[in-house]
């Protein structure tokens, strides 16, 4: 019996890697598609050592692009699509907000009709946010599946329009495509430019020596965060549901970015208050307040469990952060 074959945008993000290594675990063959950039020592870090390994296949892409879609569904002829691929940091949506949307929504749209035309018997996994929700929560605290959706970033509306696409070719054509509605998944591969790998390196920065503050936005704003290893897990169990539907995966537990600085640089047993300062610059011009996600839908029905706490993840990101500086301090 032939092995089953994932074809995965955004393959070198966080969570890309992550998922190629466990469909890998699960005897996939991997394929995926990269945006080519002008930094290419950068540029597949994440992914490098699966390649030395010639575990996984990649091509140059863009989902901007319909023929580099188009060839590489083609060529692949994938039983699962994973659209993983976009422009993800939410404040940066405010300065680039026609890019943001265009990569989001433009960009999911050429892949359903690369999915529809070429392998329209596969399954389709896609990304969405619970950016989606913006502000509104219902009575008991949580976001849900049925809870309203009103985005507060351009992020957030692109992800509501890419959602929105995806269930009307799920009735429109019959297709296996399925949302995932992801809460906020940090790992040591978070891009720098996030506020959790910020604050996870500047912790790990000041203990050592190598910087003497760190500068933050809103320290107010609550987040729930988990492990982005247990949220591709997630990913892959939605498309071996028994039908295609939404699907809100999380922590259940909300906690604030202050706490997320309590805790990082408490693994040090240092306050936090000594080293972080506040610029407005890093304010969103219109601010989310809070997220908790009841991902109780999944956990019944896939039979998903994290098995990363909140403090465990935060200690994971530090002590790779540490472990990292003191590699390059070694390497010097």
């Amino acid at each position: 019996m032939s092995k089953r074959k994932a074809f995965i945008t955004g393959l070198s993000g966080q969570d890309g890697s992550y998922l190629a290594e466990h469909l890998l675990e699960k005897d996939y063959e991997v394929y995926g598609m990269i945006r080519r950039h002008s930094d290419a020592e950068s540029q597949d870090t994440r992914v490098v050592h699966l390649f030395d390994k010639g575990l996984i296949e990649a091509d140059y892409g863009d989902l901007l692009d319909p023929s580099s879609i188009n060839r590489l569904v083609a060529l692949v002829k994938p039983d699962e699509i994973y659209n993983l691929g976009a422009q993800s940091h939410v404040r940066i949506s405010f300065d680039i907000p026609q890019f943001t949307m265009q990569t989001n929504v433009v960009g999911t749209l050429n892949l359903l009709e690369a999915y529809r035309t070429i392998c329209p018997t596969a399954h389709f996994y896609q990304a969405s946010s619970s950016e989606m929700f913006g502000n509104e929560i219902d009575s008991d605290g949580f976001q849900r599946e049925t809870t309203a959706m009103k985005p507060v970033s351009p992020y957030g509306c692109s992800k509501l329009a890419a959602y929105c696409i995806v269930r009307n070719y799920r009735n429109s054509y019959g297709l296996f495509a399925s949302n995932g509605i992801l809460f906020n998944h940090e790992s040591p591969r978070r891009g720098a430019n996030f506020v959790t790998a910020k604050i996870a390196r500047g912790a790990a920065a000041i203990n050592l020596g190598l910087q003497d503050a760190l500068t933050l936005g809103n320290l107010d704003s609550y987040r729930d965060w988990g492990h982005a290893k247990d949220y591709v897990r997630a990913m892959h169990l939605i498309l071996q549901h028994h039908e295609p539907d939404e699907f809100v995966i999380s922590s259940k537990e909300s906690h604030s970015v202050r706490d997320f600085c309590h805790a990082a640089f408490g693994y040090y047993d240092l306050d936090y208050k000594d080293y972080v300062k506040q610029d407005p610059k890093f304010m969103r011009p219109e601010e989310l307040k809070k997220l908790q996600g009841d991902s109780s839908k999944s956990r019944k029905a896939l039979d998903w469990e994290p098995d990363y706490n909140f403090s465990e993840l935060v200690e994971d990101m530090v002590s790779s952060w540490e472990s990292r500086f003191k590699t390059e301090a070694r390497e010097a």
